[in-house]
């Protein structure tokens, strides 16, 4: 899944996802938005199987990004488990 995440320096930490701008990233291919904040900074999270991060400057102008704001892509995405080694017959083969 495609994802990107857009960093806007808003000073009032604020950030609204209307039916207008949902619409528009729909037609980007993005199908999930996550929205994250501090004090001085907006993090919204673009994520979808059909989204190109290609044309992330079309998605990061949907979301209210001016020109050269700081635009994130994914280098590294890992699934961890705390599930225990249980060997069997394989166990030395996979090592």
């Amino acid at each position: 899944m495609a994802t990107m995440a857009v960093l806007l320096g808003h000073a009032n930490g604020e950030f609204c996802l209307h039916q207008q701008l949902a619409e528009k990233l729909a037609g980007l291919g993005v199908t999930s938005v996550t929205v994250v904040r501090n004090e001085q900074t907006v993090g919204i999270i673009l994520e979808g199987w059909l989204f190109d991060p290609a044309r992330s400057a079309s998605a990061a102008a949907a979301v209210g990004a001016p020109p050269g704001a700081p635009v994130l892509h994914p280098i590294l995405q890992a699934a961890v488990s705390t599930a225990a080694d249980e060997g069997g017959p394989d166990a030395e083969k996979m090592s």
